[in-house]
This record gives C-alpha cells, sequence and structure tokens, in this order.
C-alpha cells in the first residue's frame, strides 16, 4: 500500500482540541441522564466514557506537552480539572486557539 493512502492519525493541536469538546459533550450528556430518573444503564454507560475519556485526555495532553504541541497550563486544565468538569478544557482550547491567532496576526 502506498505511503499517501494511509491515513496517519496526528496528536495535532486541532485534534486534541476536537477531542475535549466530544469529552465535553459526553460529560454534558452524563449530567443529563443523571438528572433524569430511571436512566441507570445509561448513566453507566456516559459515566464509564467520561472516566475512560479523562484517562484518554490525560495521556494525550502529556505526550502532547511533551512534543510542544500544546502548553502545560492547557495541559493542567485539561488533567486536573477534566475529571470533574472537561468544560474548562474545552475553553481553554478556545482560549489557547484566540492567542495563538492574535499572536501570528502580529
Amino acid at each position: 500500500m502506498p505511503s499517501a493512502a494511509r491515513h496517519v492519525p496526528s496528536l495535532s493541536f486541532t485534534t486534541l482540541k476536537r477531542l475535549s469538546f466530544t469529552h465535553s459533550a459526553i460529560y454534558l450528556t452524563l449530567l443529563v441522564v443523571w438528572l433524569v430518573p430511571g436512566l441507570q444503564r445509561a448513566e453507566f454507560v456516559f459515566g464509564l466514557a467520561h472516566g475512560l475519556g479523562w484517562i484518554a485526555m490525560c495521556i494525550l495532553c502529556l505526550a502532547a506537552v511533551q512534543a510542544r504541541v500544546i502548553p502545560l497550563r492547557l495541559a493542567v486544565a485539561v488533567a486536573v480539572i477534566g475529571a470533574v468538569g472537561p468544560f474548562v478544557g474545552s475553553y481553554e482550547f478556545v482560549r489557547e486557539e484566540r492567542r495563538r491567532s492574535s499572536v501570528s496576526a502580529r
């Protein structure tokens, strides 16, 4: 198979940002199913998805800091605060993107 035909996933800022927003959507869904009575199975599924997603985001953010894709501040927001509120990590991705845009516009 030619190398141009294979898709190699990258640890890019955009990929991490999309994963962070996906994790936030999973967490929002978890909050909704937690509030609605009788959805214990969905609560388990989305709780598990949130927990595994948080672990994956921690590992990916550590690798991204080491590769200098994201700053340490952003990784800390995702890893530390992301366990109980992944919206903060998503917000920090937007904030970092805006900071990068303003720096490159200068």
